[in-house]
């Protein structure tokens, strides 16, 4: 489905604040919100500072509302996000204690169990949409491609941002039930702000883009194919917050804090969806026209352990992970 775009500049920087792959360390120093205006703050001394790892992302836009609001303080937290590249950087730190809390895809989380890393999910993050129209993840095409669905993509490129991870394992699987051969698939992995430039140049036949690399596609004569987290896995939680499992034994009365102004933060996101993009320039470069056009996950209270449990055992099919986790070992339920 096309929609009709106000074509914005966006500057090399605004993209580059948005990449979600590949390694790199966290930002120094992080970026501490300040509360809302007119919130009563806990006397001094009364809060735990607490530092979280996240991804400048539409996907985060929660925690930022959160703490901006004053949700954290109200349940006793002082947080500091620090920006990282991706969850390469963020899962080490909350191993070494660096860091208390983290971001991560599903599938990172999952491979990293497998591993033998003790990293349990105890807060969801975004989740699709369900609508393969109108989701914040898509795989486009150029303007001159005569492909109109996913099968059409047999046998073609198609860059995703992470090699064996979430992103190619849930187009295989679309694919699949395509009926089309997802071995066929050439992935050729790209930074998310890489992928328009590269599918306009003809380097690869189709981009699994994110927001909002899918608007700015758009804008520049893409066309929509198919909705890759929408469609494949009914209800998929993309992403989560996460914690050590040493974290969750030693400080349970910490964790359940977190847990529980994370959800209040997600429902406050949901209740408020204006709030939640007004909240993106104070961690992106993002020019408001863009924000404005922008698709937004959907910000649940709980993870879809469902979900879960099928990009598990997709990431087995894949040969990503040597078994499934128990489900009591990835998520504090």
């Amino acid at each position: 489905m096309m929609r009709k775009l106000r074509v914005a500049a966006v500057s090399a920087a605004a993209l580059l604040a948005l990449t979600a792959c590949g390694s790199g360390s966290p930002t120094e120093g992080g970026t501490t919100t300040a509360p809302a205006e007119g919130s009563e703050p806990a006397a001094a001394g009364e809060l735990t500072p607490i530092e979280v790892g996240v991804i400048p992302i539409v996907d985060v836009a929660p925690i930022y509302l959160g703490v901006e609001e004053g949700i954290f303080e109200e349940h006793g937290l002082d947080v500091t996000l620090t920006l990282a590249q991706g969850g390469a950087a963020i899962v080490p730190a909350v191993q070494s204690g660096q860091m208390d809390f983290g971001f991560s895809n599903v599938t990172s989380l999952i491979i990293g169990r497998d591993a033998g890393l003790p990293l349990k999910i105890v807060a969801t993050g975004p989740q699709t949409t369900g609508d393969g129209d109108d989701d914040f993840a898509h795989i486009v095409v150029p303007a001159d491609s005569e492909a109109t669905s996913l099968a059409d993509l047999e046998g073609k490129r198609i860059a995703v941002n992470t090699l064996n991870n979430i992103n190619d394992s849930v187009i295989s699987e679309g694919m699949r039930q395509e009926g089309g051969d997802p071995e066929s698939i050439e992935y050729v992995e790209m930074a998310f702000p890489d992928m328009v430039a590269q599918l306009e140049a003809g380097n690869v036949d189709a981009i699994g883009a994110v927001e909002p690399f899918v608007t700015l596609a758009e804008a520049a004569g893409g066309q929509r194919v198919y909705g890759q987290y929408a469609e494949p896995v009914p209800d998929l939680s993309i992403a989560a917050y996460f914690t050590t499992d040493q974290k969750i034994e030693q400080d349970p009365e910490l964790v359940e804090a977190f847990t529980a102004a994370m959800k209040e933060s997600q429902q406050f996101a949901t209740d408020n969806p204006e709030a939640a993009k007004a909240v993106l320039p104070s961690y992106t470069s993002l020019e408001q026209d863009v924000i404005d056009e922008l698709t937004m996950p959907r910000f649940p209270q709980e993870h879809d352990v469902a979900s879960l449990e099928k990009i598990a055992e997709l990431s087995l099919d894949s040969g990503l992970i040597d078994a499934i986790p128990a489900t009591e070992d990835l998520i504090v339920q």
